[in-house]
């Protein structure tokens, strides 16, 4: 069985590598020289820089999880946030962020990044009338 390798919580090194290689395939779709800036290419192509796309496909998965658009096993990782007692933020569409045993793995994990990220939105951009996809 194939694991999907999670890109979230890389060292900034590896995170480097992948701009580069995402750099490098800017400049070859558009035939632009290496030696000019790569954002202005990258904004062209509407392409996100590498952290921010590992961020956002979390935070789409999340969106499709809670809105019932994918599978029972991605469903089964995460679970709404149920405070002991009347909260403000009741109503802020939070998850429960687990506890991890490694702080270098288990904080890589879905199950705790996907939470955790999702609760650092602003509550406009977790309310599923909003049409942002």
């Amino acid at each position: 069985m194939k694991k999907e390798r999670i890109l979230y919580g890389l060292p900034a090194v590896e995170h480097e590598k992948l701009q580069r290689v995402q750099n490098i395939a800017a400049c070859l779709i558009t035939g632009s020289s290496r030696r000019d800036h790569i954002t202005p290419v990258l904004k062209n192509l509407h392409w996100l820089p590498v952290e921010l796309q590992i961020t956002f496909k979390i935070l789409l998965l999340t969106y499709k999880i809670l809105n019932g658009q994918s599978s029972s096993y991605l469903t089964s990782l995460i679970s709404s946030y149920k405070a002991v007692r009347s909260l403000h933020s009741s109503d802020h569409l939070l998850l429960q962020v687990p506890n991890v045993m490694k702080a270098t793995y288990g904080q890589r994990t879905f199950s705790y990044c996907a939470p955790k990220l999702w609760n650092s939105l602003r509550k406009s951009l977790k309310e599923p009338e909003t049409n942002y996809l």
